[in-house]
């Protein structure tokens, strides 16, 4: 395998989901009833008992790909893409349908909060049971113990049941000793959003001395397109269960996001259209650093020349509002005067001075008496990075539709931070 040190070929995973067909409550007596009937209907008449239905469910389907030692790969896909049951797989807790997967060296997993852990035993207990589970002998165990609690910052609760634990201790103790175990391979899910940010902070931290100074692998997924892009080097994209790339993380994260295009918000009927309408809107540069420019694109329908308000909104993956430059409610305001038919309005709005993450963009036209033209909600997304390099310019689109496009009007406006 020369530095091949996890090699998967044409993996597959099936699973039978079973379907039965829905009641309402019943009683005991009811189920004993209905037994009885079917049963003697079954010898009556020959027939059978309705057996609840099934289909073949894939969760992997022929993925094939290599990782190199040293490597630190991120796994980045929507929910249901597969990206659990591929760790499982190669952690050696789920036997796959098909295909062939050749580990090189020890493999040291965190999955789910507190696996490996026996709730009635101690923290103490827990430190020497997780650690041979994942094959640490005695001697190596006793060696780290004082490096694993000191990590995991439990030293006060080190002799009381796991099951009194919250969840955040549970993560910071597995997490602990899955890293000190010194493993060739890393294998890490998004369980570590349960920690706090402080210590989601020491654990990349954790992880990337593991791979830079150790020089051991590093696979791991989450949902945070930042951490991904900062953490790892290689990227795979899965897709209902189809490995859809892999290669460099920023390309395969460029393609991710393009995947994701245009399947938020799409408004079929644009016909006979009374008010003015944003059509099309994209952000001209999605990815960019905190210090950046964020610059907001729309096409604009409106079947008559009337004065408009565009207000936008900037919020975060759980719908709060950032509060960033807020003109009253919203973040930008700008007043424009729309022509007859299409109009090319573009919206920059200079150093984005917020945190690392995800943020979306609702957008709002009304008149000067608040009466609204169109409301899109959460219809645009951004990602602000730490750094300014690693990515190429990307149109992300939301299509509203299509109709005949009789007028293309560019505004201007001497304000160069707001309508070019």
């Amino acid at each position: 395998m020369s530095d091949t040190v996890v090699r998967v070929e044409n993996l597959s995973k099936k699973y039978i989901l079973g379907h039965q067909k829905e009641e309402g409550y019943t009683t005991l007596r009811d189920s004993i009833s209905n037994g009885a009937k079917g049963l003697l209907k079954t010898f009556q008449r020959g027939s059978q008992v309705a057996k609840p239905t099934s289909e073949e469910f894939w969760a992997l389907n022929d993925v094939s790909f290599e990782i190199k030692q040293g490597d630190r790969v991120g796994i980045i896909g929507r929910n249901g893409a597969g990206k659990s049951t591929l760790l499982k797989i190669l952690s050696r807790i789920v036997e796959p349908t098909n295909g062939t997967i050749k580990i090189k060296g020890r493999v040291a997993s965190l999955l789910e909060v507190g696996t490996g852990f026996h709730p009635e035993l101690t923290g103490r207990e827990n430190i020497s049971l997780n650690g041979a589970i994942l094959g640490m002998s005695k001697a190596e165990i006793s060696r780290k113990f004082d490096e694993i609690v000191a990590f995991a910052e439990v030293e006060k609760f080190l002799d009381t049941p796991v099951k009194r634990y919250s969840s955040g201790m549970y993560v910071r103790l597995a997490f602990a000793v899955a890293a000190h175990m010194e493993p060739e391979i890393l294998i890490v899910d998004e369980v570590l959003a349960v920690g706090d940010a402080a210590f989601q902070k020491k654990c990349l931290g954790k992880m990337e001395d593991i791979n830079t100074k150790e020089g051991r692998t590093i696979i791991f997924v989450s949902h945070s397109i930042a951490v991904v892009q900062k953490l790892c080097s290689v990227g795979i994209l899965l897709k209902k269960g189809e490995l859809i790339e892999c290669g460099s993380v920023n390309d395969v994260i460029t393609g991710y996001l393009e995947s994701s295009a245009g399947t938020h918000f799409k408004r079929i009927d644009t016909h006979h259209l009374i008010a003015p309408t944003v059509m099309k809107a994209w952000v001209e540069n999605p990815i960019f650093a905190r210090t950046q420019s964020l610059e907001i694109k729309l096409e604009i329908y409106s079947p008559s020349e009337v004065r408009s308000s565009i207000d936008l909104l900037i919020s975060t993956p759980l719908g709060i509002p950032t509060g960033y430059g807020s003109v009253g409610s919203f973040d930008y305001s700008q007043m424009i005067c729309l022509k007859a038919g299409t109009n090319k309005v573009t919206l920059r709005l200079e150093t984005v001075n917020l945190a690392v993450g995800q943020y979306f963009v609702s957008i709002d036209l009304t008149e000067p008496n608040i009466q609204y033209f169109d409301r899109c909600i959460n219809c645009l997304k951004f990602d602000v990075i730490r750094s300014e390099e690693g990515f190429r310019p990307l149109e992300q689109a939301w299509d509203y539709g299509s109709i005949e496009l009789p007028v293309f009007l560019e505004h201007h406006s001497s304000d160069a931070r707001t309508i070019l």
